[in-house]
């Protein structure tokens, strides 16, 4: 955009001053002229002044459709809708699924899994090239955009300890957990003072910044959610490793956060399942059981079970792997995601089995 020869430029890192409202109203409402439509995009809106205002004001052009993206603290929040309730529209833009990684990169499916798994799925990590340009710049995004934002956007007074919530959070990823257990952690073992509702104001914190999603448990024959403990996966693993200087990549763990993103970029509404059950113990003594099943993944009328298995190396694995599925008693599709690749079958069970490569490239691979 242009003002005579003095550009306004929004996207600019080294200019920190705001675009003043007036001078930019005074440019563009000339350049809408007669009853067509126009279609403005601003890119980082927030470095214009009085923003909200000024979109505000196009709401009542019939004629005009306002795009805008930003990347500060104000827009790596949900609710920044509040500013135009009713008047406009949020497009959560998520990180590269692997599909799409993998287009950028081609080659061995293996190999660009194995990266995609430690550096995640932004986009400007997806064209660089050394591991250093990649470990750098996710180093970089989590501790001056994330984490900085979080801090001046809720005026954070300890900065150390959302570091180091973050930092357990991380660690447990596709496990149970809930704001008591971590903040026990975070007591006992680093000496710290933090209550649960400081740990469970940070999730959320993490959350409206879309780093962390959080995962209740659903009752699948009580038919009702279940609060705590709940899950909490990363948006985008590139970050998750970056945090953790890239020295907890355990593979089981992220294989699964990968799968649940997947299912999330395909729509689907993801839960956690339970599945409650009397058993005999060892002794022969009938006992209440409680088993998990990784994600149950709805969508309209469809529903799936999935398991994500590393591997099933034995008959003994894969009837631990079942057991859940075995007490459900419906029909709906069950699905067991392995590490290696395996094209799509059904095994003598009825259950899915395909490789987790297989079921990230292909967008039907649920519906064989």
């Amino acid at each position: 955009l242009k003002i005579g020869e003095d550009p306004i430029v929004l996207d600019n890192e080294k200019e920190e001053r705001k675009v003043d409202p007036s001078r930019f109203i005074t440019w563009l409402m000339p350049q809408i002229r007669g009853e067509g439509m126009y279609y403005l995009l601003l890119d980082e809106v927030q470095k214009l002044g009085a923003f909200e205002s000024v979109l505000n004001g196009f709401l009542r052009k019939q004629n005009v459709d306002v795009y805008v993206t930003g990347s500060n603290s104000k827009f790596l929040s949900k609710d920044i809708l509040t500013e135009f309730e009713g008047r406009g529209d949020e497009v959560h833009v998520l990180p590269l699924s692997f599909s799409e990684y993998y287009a950028f990169k081609e080659g061995d499916k293996s190999e660009a899994y194995d990266d995609y798994s430690v550096y995640g799925g932004l986009p400007a990590v997806a064209l660089m090239s050394t591991e250093e340009q990649k470990s750098n710049y996710l180093i970089s995004q989590m501790k001056n955009v994330y984490l900085r934002d979080i801090v001046a956007r809720y005026s954070v007074q300890d900065e150390s300890t959302l570091g180091e919530v973050i930092d357990v959070i991380a660690s447990g990823i596709s496990t149970l957990t809930n704001p008591r257990k971590i903040a026990a952690t975070m007591n006992y073992v680093h000496g710290m003072n933090i209550s649960d509702a400081t740990v469970d104001k940070y999730i959320t914190y993490g959350e409206e910044a879309f780093m962390l999603t959080r995962v209740k448990r659903y009752n699948v024959k009580g038919r009702k959610y279940i609060g705590t403990p709940y899950k909490i996966y990363f948006e985008d693993l590139g970050l998750r490793n970056a945090r953790l200087s890239f020295r907890q990549i355990e593979e089981t763990h992220i294989m699964e956060n990968i799968i649940y993103n997947e299912l999330r970029y395909r729509g689907y509404q993801v839960d956690v399942g339970t599945v409650e059950s009397r058993e005999k113990d060892t002794n022969g003594k009938e006992i209440r059981v409680q088993r998990e099943i990784d994600f149950i993944a709805t969508l309209g009328s469809k529903k799936y079970y999935i398991q994500s298995a590393y591997a099933i190396p034995d008959k003994e694995k894969y009837e631990q792997e079942c057991k859940s599925f075995e007490r459900t008693m419906d029909s709906f599709k069950k699905i067991i995601i392995v590490e290696r690749s395996m094209k799509p079958r059904y095994d003598e069970n009825g259950y899915l089995m395909m490789g987790v490569k297989e079921f990230l490239l292909d967008g039907n691979s649920l519906l064989i």
